[in-house]
């Protein structure tokens, strides 16, 4: 699985992105959190091998998530589907 960091000022939460590599939300939350200096992690979804998409399908239904794209998973128990500036915001306390 290829995880790509992104490193920031703002390590206060551990983030992980699970994203598409040509969707307009994803590229959003990303530019989103490098605006605000926030470190995090993420993967490109659609270019990963079908084992690795399967892995990731799980995780997120395991979360009680819906395998949509942005997925965001915040300290590994705050789950954010959608760029929702809102709820991102308060869950990094930014």
């Amino acid at each position: 699985m290829n995880v790509q960091k992104v490193t920031g000022r703002n390590k206060a939460h551990r983030v992980l992105l699970y994203a598409l590599s040509t969707c307009a939300w994803c590229k959003r939350t990303k530019k989103f959190l490098t605006d605000n200096d926030i470190e995090y992690e993420y993967i490109d979804v659609d270019l990963c091998d079908e084992s690795d998409r399967s892995k990731i399908r799980s995780d997120i239904m395991g979360r009680g998530g819906k395998p949509v794209y942005p997925t965001m998973i915040i300290d590994d128990n705050i789950l954010i589907t959608g760029f929702l500036e809102n709820q991102i915001k308060e869950a990094l306390s930014i």
